[in-house]
């Protein structure tokens, strides 16, 4: 398994970035994590031009302007530094979609949204780290844990949404919130591959037949609320 010291020092760095500088101690850590996220921005321009099979570590210290030796002093190795790189990113993109998930509106208009995300989120690179260290874990039994942790938060976040729902009167059918949470996961993570193979709508409509999910969620929630009207308020 891999370990999870240098993830949790990234989430830490945030923070302290985010925070104003004040005593000795204080600025020397803000300036570790400064020279942290240096090498994490190398290290995602790198990543996205050469991919992960052929990243150097080397190639991202000339990009941070950093010795190579503080690669592996703050990282431990090119495994720790993708998956900071991912994690960083996960956690981004995590905090928008509760904010998308928590705010006004119906659930179909969310997952709408959510359809519109999807093309940010390639165009930003994070679909593309996302599928590398996927492919990658396939063989590299040590990557396994971490990324499958990374991926299952975004399964609970949307199994919570579905526990929401069904809170609401939805009626779920045959499936439990977990269920559910799959099946809304699940069309996003077969989609993201194919469209960075550049597969388009004239050949699989991936985004028309998402949006319609979003359609069959409509009618989901339209009729949980008609039933939640009393007959003779009809």
């Amino acid at each position: 398994m891999v370990p999870t010291t240098h993830l949790r020092a990234s989430r830490r760095d945030r923070a302290i970035l985010d925070a104003p500088s004040g005593s000795r101690a204080q600025r020397r850590d803000r300036a570790t994590a400064d020279t942290r996220a240096t090498i994490l921005q190398a290290a995602r321009e790198c990543m996205l031009a050469d991919g992960y099979a052929n990243l150097s570590t080397r190639h991202v210290a000339e990009g941070a302007g950093v010795p190579l030796s503080q690669i592996h002093y703050h990282f431990g190795s090119k495994q720790q530094l993708i998956l900071a790189v991912l994690d960083a990113e996960n956690a981004r993109l995590l905090e928008r979609q509760r904010g998308l998930y928590s705010g006004p509106g119906p659930l179909w208009r969310k997952w709408e949204r959510a359809v519109e995300f999807l093309d940010d989120d390639i165009r930003s690179g994070y679909v593309r780290i996302l599928q590398e260290m996927i492919a990658a874990s396939w063989s590299d039994p040590m990557l396994t844990a971490a990324v499958t942790a990374l991926i299952g938060d975004w399964f609970d976040l949307l199994a919570n949404v579905a526990v929401q729902a069904a809170e609401r009167g939805v009626d779920l059918g045959p499936f439990d919130p977990r269920e559910v949470g799959a099946l809304m996961a699940l069309p996003f993570v077969g989609a993201e591959p194919m469209l960075l193979l550049g597969i388009g709508e004239g050949q699989v409509p991936i985004r028309a037949t998402l949006r319609k999910v979003g359609t069959l969620i409509r009618a989901m929630e339209e009729e949980g609320s008609r039933a939640a009207v009393p007959k003779e308020s009809r």
